[in-house]
């Protein structure tokens, strides 16, 4: 199957092969993705690299690239909130967190980074005060369905973006994130950078975010936001309501 790589600041991933369809996920800047089938009108159906999310995009989001480039490691990324690079000899300007492979050529496109890109984290001790550095770029960030940048993230998008930056892989949905990490029996127990999961009426895990602490929590409900969080779930600050139920905390560093 052929090799691609994004080489738009975000690119929209959708259910089905058309514009109107609903948008999954995104692809940021810079990553990976195989190309599964071509359909009409210049869509192709993709696999990411990062997560294995499948969905839709349109060919000219991408550019073909050999195996070599594909199966090298993502070494760093991108740490402004917006960072300016240049493709093809033109300026662009690419969001936080977009992992890259810093090699000249992609494809037939020359890449040359114009800002100080950082080393990805290795996956192993996380320093919790960068992590939280690393979320709080977000706050403010309003929700989007399918968003996992900057521009507009949904719940776990924010987390999986976040998380990515320290060299630790999540899943793209939330109830998957869930399956991965270690289980905190008590909300008194948490470390900072836990992820806190909340399920609906039918008990299906819809919503995750990041602990700051056993009493607070950053998430993106609406915009990223930074919320109160008991044993029952998490409470609006701005009108005292309830707003999620608490189903189960994990650890993954």
């Amino acid at each position: 199957m052929p090799y691609a790589i994004t080489v738009v600041p975000v690119m929209p991933l959708r259910a089905e092969p058309a514009h109107r369809s609903e948008m999954i996920s995104q692809v940021l800047w810079g990553e990976n993705v195989e190309i599964l089938l071509t359909g009409s009108d210049g869509w192709v159906k993709v696999r990411c690299q990062c997560d294995n999310y499948e969905g839709w995009a349109t060919f000219n989001h991408l550019e073909i690239i050999e195996g070599d480039l594909f199966h090298a490691p993502y070494t760093h990324y991108t740490a402004g909130w917006i960072n300016t690079v240049e493709l093809n000899g033109k300026a662009m300007h690419v969001p936080y967190g977009c992992l890259v492979k810093p090699v000249t050529m992609w494809g037939k496109i020359p890449v040359q980074f114009e800002e100080t890109l950082k080393s990805v984290g290795n996956g192993g001790k996380v320093d919790e005060n960068e992590l939280l550095d690393r979320a709080f770029l977000f706050l403010n960030t309003a929700y989007l369905w399918g968003g996992k940048s900057v521009f507009g993230a949904d719940c776990s998008g924010f987390t999986q973006t976040v998380f990515k930056t320290l060299g630790i892989t999540l899943l793209r949905d939330a109830y998957q994130q869930a399956t991965q990490g270690e289980t905190v029996d008590f909300l008194q127990e948490v470390h900072t950078g836990d992820l806190a999961f909340f399920d609906n009426a039918d008990g299906r895990i819809t919503h995750v975010g990041i602990l700051i602490n056993d009493h607070e929590i950053i998430h993106a409900s609406g915009k990223v936001r930074v919320d109160s969080i008991d044993n029952q779930g998490i409470i609006n600050v701005d009108t005292g309501l309830r707003t999620h139920s608490l189903r189960i905390i994990k650890r993954y560093f």
